[in-house]
C-alpha cells in the first residue's frame, strides 16, 4: 500500500534554522511522519536573511535528503507562478500544507492556484493571526485578510493551529464557521533515558536562553532580573541579532550588572547541537512576550532543564510540577527570586528539579498520539471550495 503524498510549502526548511520555530515545526513534523507520509518539501535554496545559497544543494529540482523527504530547493529565478503551478500539478497530493499567512510565493501563491479546486489544503497558522502579531501592521493585515477571502483562496481550506487562543484568532479573523484542527506542535524525539548529570554547587548557577535577540523574546527583561542578585551567575545568549538597536540597549544593561553576574552573546548555534549544549547548563531562562509552542523550551525540558519562563507560553503549571516557574511578565521581582532560589540549589534540590523537567518534556515528545492527528489531518478527504 502505498504511503500518503503530502506538498509542502514553507520559506526555509533544514539545513536552514535562523527563521527559528516555524522551520523547527515542520523539521519536527517530518522526523515524526517520515515513515507514514510521502513528503514533498518546497522551499528556498537560503537560509533566512542570506542571499548566498547553501553549499552542496542543487536547484530547482526535487532532491531526497537522507532521512527520505524530498525537498525541492527553490532558487531566486526559480520562483515563479509557473513552476508551482508545474509542482502542483505532479499530484495528486493527499493534502498541500502551507506554513503561515504572509509570504507571496510560499502562503499565498498555492492558495491562490488552488482555489476553487477540491484539493485538500491546510494553513498552519504559525501565531501570524495573534493579537500581538495583528497590531503591527494592522490595517495593511486586514486588507490582505479581506483580499484573500473575496478572492476565494480561504474556501474548503483547513486551518492547524496548536492550541485554543490560536483557535480563537482564527475564528476571529478568518471566519466564525472555519473548519480548525487544533494540534499542538511536534517536539524533537526525546532520550528515553533520564537527563544528564549536571553539578549544582550552592552560589553557582549557569543561564542560557536559546532564540534571536529581540523585543519578542524579552532578552532585555531577562537581563533586567539579574541586577543586584548575589552569587556567581552566567548568562548566555544563542541567537541571531536582529535589531541592533535593541541589542545595543541590552548590551548597556548588561554593563550595569554587577562583577559577579556575567551576560554573553555566543552568536548563533545549529539546531542539532542543541541537546548536547544544554548539558553545560541549569536552567532555561526565556521570559518570552509569547510563544505558540516554544521548541528551545520543549527540548530544554527534554534535556533535564528547569525553565524560568513567562505565563505567555503553552508551558504552564511547572511550578507545582516541580519543572520551573512560568510567571508574569507585570514584575521583574518573581524571576530574581526564582532566580535566587536556582542559585542557592545543591545538587539534591536541583536534580528532583531536573527530573520533573525531564519527565514532563519527555512525555510530550513521545506522545504518539500527536503524530496520528497530524497524519490523520492529511489523510481526510478534500470537498470542493464553493
Amino acid at each position: 500500500m502505498s504511503k500518503p503524498r503530502v506538498l509542502v510549502f514553507i520559506d526555509w526548511y533544514s539545513p536552514g534554522f535562523k527563521a527559528g520555530g516555524p522551520v523547527r515545526s515542520v523539521v519536527n513534523m517530518v522526523d515524526h511522519l517520515r515513515d507514514r507520509i510521502d513528503l514533498h518539501i518546497v522551499t528556498r535554496d537560503t537560509e533566512y536573511t542570506e542571499s548566498v545559497p547553501y553549499p552542496g544543494i542543487l536547484a530547482d529540482r526535487w532532491t531526497t535528503l537522507p532521512g527520505g523527504e524530498k525537498v525541492w530547493y527553490a532558487s531566486r529565478s526559480g520562483i515563479d507562478r509557473a513552476r508551482w503551478k508545474t509542482i502542483l500539478d505532479e499530484g495528486p497530493w493527499d493534502s498541500v500544507y502551507i506554513n503561515g499567512m504572509y509570504s507571496f510565493w510560499f502562503s499565498v501563491m498555492p492558495l491562490w492556484l488552488l482555489r476553487g479546486t477540491d484539493q485538500p489544503r491546510v494553513v498552519a497558522v504559525r501565531g501570524m493571526l495573534a493579537t500581538a502579531m495583528m497590531v503591527h501592521g494592522r490595517l495593511k493585515k486586514r486588507l490582505f485578510l479581506a483580499a484573500m477571502k473575496l478572492g476565494g483562496c480561504y474556501r474548503g481550506v483547513r486551518f492547524q493551529t496548536t492550541n485554543g487562543e490560536e483557535t480563537r484568532d482564527v475564528l476571529r479573523w478568518i471566519s466564525p464557521d472555519t473548519e480548525v484542527h487544533e494540534i499542538p506542535n511536534l517536539g524533537r524525539h526525546a532520550n528515553a533515558e533520564g537527563p544528564a548529570q549536571r553539578s549544582k554547587v550552592p552560589g553557582v548557577l549557569h543561564l542560557l536562553s536559546v532564540a534571536r535577540i529581540a523585543v519578542e523574546k524579552n532578552t532585555l527583561f531577562a537581563i533586567g532580573c539579574l541586577n543586584g542578585l548575589v552569587g556567581d551567575i552566567t548568562f548566555d545568549l544563542y541567537g541571531p541579532i536582529y535589531d541592533q538597536a535593541y541589542w545595543r540597549r541590552c548590551q548597556k544593561a548588561i554593563e550595569a550588572l554587577p562583577e559577579n553576574v556575567r551576560v554573553r552573546h555566543r552568536g548563533t548555534v545549529e539546531p542539532e547541537s542543541v541537546p548536547a549544549l544544554f548539558e553545560h547548563y541549569h536552567a532555561l531562562f526565556m521570559p518570552s512576550q509569547g510563544e505558540n509552542f516554544g521548541h528551545s523550551m520543549a527540548e530544554a525540558l527534554a534535556a533535564g532543564l528547569p525553565l524560568l519562563i513567562s505565563d505567555r507560553t503553552p508551558w504552564k503549571g511547572l511550578i507545582a510540577l516541580h519543572a520551573g516557574w512560568d510567571l508574569p511578565l507585570d514584575d521583574q521581582a518573581p524571576f530574581a527570586r526564582a532566580v535566587e532560589r536556582l542559585v542557592h540549589a545543591d545538587d539534591t534540590i536541583y536534580a528532583a528539579w531536573s527530573r520533573a523537567a525531564h519527565s514532563l518534556g519527555s512525555r510530550r515528545s513521545m506522545d504518539a498520539s500527536i503524530a496520528d492527528r497530524y497524519f490523520a489531518l492529511f489523510t481526510i478527504k478534500g470537498t470542493p471550495a464553493t
